[in-house]
C-alpha cells in the first residue's frame, strides 16, 4: 500500500515549501539560519497543517544536522532524558549542537519540560518545538525566554492552488489519472487552509472513483459527506461545536452549554483549550457585569493545568455553569475595541496633557511637567476633576456602562455623579 499523499508531496527542501513567505522568503529568517548555519531554539506556532513539521525537518536536512524527534503525546520524562543522553553522543568535538524536535510540545507537562531545560541551556541540543497553541500560556517561562517563537499561518488559497497544481502534475499516482479540475471553491473550503487536509480530500477522491476524476464543488461535498470519518475527526464539525459551546455560553443556557462540554471532552478535546475558552468568555461576555466570572474562569484554567482529566471535567463544568447562567456585558470588549481601532488609525501624535507628565528634571519642570496636576486622594470623595485625555479628544467615549444590569448600573451611576454628565 502506497504511503497517504501527503506524505508523498512533503517537500524536501526550502524551495519546494509553500506557505510561510515571511519565515522562509527571500529574506526569511529561514533563509539566514541556512546562510549562516546559526540557529537558536525556536518554537513554531500555527494551526494544523501549515507545514511546522516539515519546516523543521527542512532544517536539520539542508544544514546535515542530527535531528532527534519526540511526540509529546507519548514520551514521559524518562524518553525525554534518553533522547538527551543520544544527542550528547552523536556530537562530536566543536561540531553544531543536533536538533530535537518536539511535536505538540504544549502537551509536555512542567517536569517534563524542566528535564529539557538543562540540555537546552547547556546546547546539547537545539529545541525545535511545534505546537497548535499559544506558547506562552503552555511553555514554562525558563524555557520559553530561550526559545524563539515563530508564528505560522493558515495556507492561503493561492497557496493551495500551488499545491493543488504540484499534486497533480508530481505525483506518480495522480499523474497516471485523468485529473479535470472544474472548480476548487468547495475543496479549498474543506481545507481550511491546511495543507495536509487538502491533499487527504484529494486522497479521498481519488480513491472514491476509477477513471477520469473530476473534481467539482458538488463532488468534492458528497464525497466528503459520505466520508467524513476519514476525512478528519477533527474536521468542521470539531470546529462547530466549539462555536455552539461558547455561543450557548454566551447565550445563558447552562443545559446546552453542558451538552457541547460533554462533547468536546467525549471527542477528546483538550481539557486546557476549554479552559482558556472560558477565560476569554468571562472577559468578553461576561466583563463587569460580574467581576467574579473571570476569578472563577482563572482559578478553572490553572485547576485543570494541575490536575488534568479526568477530574477536571468537573470544574469545567461548574464553571460553564457558572458563566453561563452570570448576567452577561460585553462593554469592556467594546470599549477596548473602540480605542484600538481610533489609535491604529489615528495619524496624529495626540501629546499627552501637560500636567500628566512626569518632570524628572528640572527642564521639564521649567516646561511646565505636572504644573496643575490634582492627587485625587487630597480631595473629597478621592476624586478631583481633571481632563485625561489630549485636548482634542476631550469628551470621547470608549467606555459605554451596560445599565441592564445591576452591577454596571452602579458604575454608570458613579461616573455620572462624578463627571457631571461629561461622561
Amino acid at each position: 500500500m502506497s504511503a497517504p499523499l501527503a506524505e508523498r508531496l512533503r517537500p524536501k527542501n526550502i524551495d519546494e515549501y509553500i506557505g510561510q513567505q515571511h519565515l522562509v522568503g527571500k529574506n526569511g529568517v529561514f533563509r539566514k539560519f541556512f546562510e549562516t548555519g546559526n540557529v537558536p531554539s525556536f518554537i513554531l506556532w500555527g494551526p494544523p497543517g501549515v507545514g511546522k513539521t516539515t519546516l523543521a525537518r527542512i532544517v536539520a536536512t539542508q544544514l546535515e544536522r542530527p535531528f532527534f524527534t519526540l511526540s509529546a503525546v507519548t514520551s514521559g520524562v524518562k524518553e525525554v532524558r534518553e533522547v538527551i543522553e543520544s544527542a550528547k553522543k552523536s556530537r562530536f568535538f566543536d561540531a553544531r549542537p543536533p536538533f530535537l524536535f518536539i511535536d505538540e510540545i504544549h502537551r509536555f507537562n512542567k517536569s517534563q519540560q524542566d528535564s529539557l531545560l538543562g540540555a537546552v541551556e547547556q546546547g546539547v541540543v537545539t529545541l525545535i518545538g511545534a505546537t497548535t497553541e499559544n506558547p506562552s500560556f503552555e511553555v514554562i517561562s525558563p524555557l520559553l525566554s530561550r526559545c524563539q517563537v515563530y508564528i505560522l499561518k493558515s495556507l492561503e488559497d493561492k497557496d493551495l492552488q500551488v499545491l493543488l497544481d504540484r499534486a497533480l502534475t508530481t505525483d506518480t499516482e495522480l499523474k497516471t489519472r485523468e485529473v479535470e479540475v472544474a472548480q476548487t471553491g468547495a475543496l479549498f473550503k474543506f481545507s481550511g487552509g491546511d495543507a495536509r487536509k487538502l491533499l487527504n480530500i484529494l486522497d479521498i477522491l481519488a480513491g472514491a472513483t476509477e477513471g477520469k476524476l473530476t473534481i467539482s464543488d458538488q463532488y468534492v461535498t458528497d464525497c466528503l459527506q459520505q466520508n467524513i470519518a476519514l476525512y478528519d475527526k477533527n474536521g468542521e464539525q470539531h470546529y462547530d461545536v466549539i462555536s455552539a459551546f461558547i455561543k450557548s455560553v454566551r447565550g445563558s443556557d447552562p443545559n446546552a452549554a453542558i451538552y457541547y462540554l460533554a462533547r468536546m471532552l467525549a471527542g477528546g478535546e483538550e481539557p486546557r483549550f476549554i479552559a482558556r475558552r472560558l477565560v476569554i468568555l468571562a472577559s468578553e461576555d461576561i466583563g463587569l457585569a460580574n467581576p467574579n466570572a473571570l476569578l472563577l474562569a482563572n482559578a478553572c484554567f490553572d485547576t485543570v493545568h494541575k490536575i488534568g482529566m479526568p477530574e477536571a471535567r468537573i470544574t469545567l463544568a461548574e464553571t460553564t455553569i457558572y458563566l453561563a447562567t452570570s448576567p452577561k456585558s460585553n462593554s469592556a470588549y467594546m470599549a477596548i475595541n473602540k480605542a484600538l481601532a481610533l489609535v491604529e488609525h489615528d495619524t496624529t501624535n495626540r501629546p499627552v496633557p501637560l500636567h500628566l507628565r512626569n518632570a524628572p528634571t528640572k527642564l521639564m519642570d521649567k516646561a511646565g511637567y505636572g504644573k496643575g496636576y490634582k492627587y485625587a486622594h487630597d480631595y473629597e470623595g478621592h476624586f478631583a476633576e481633571l481632563e485625561f485625555l489630549p485636548e482634542s479628544l476631550a469628551g470621547t467615549r470608549f467606555y459605554e456602562p451596560d445599565a441592564q444590569n445591576a452591577a454596571e448600573a452602579k458604575i454608570a451611576e458613579r461616573i455620572r455623579t462624578l463627571w457631571k454628565g461629561k461622561y
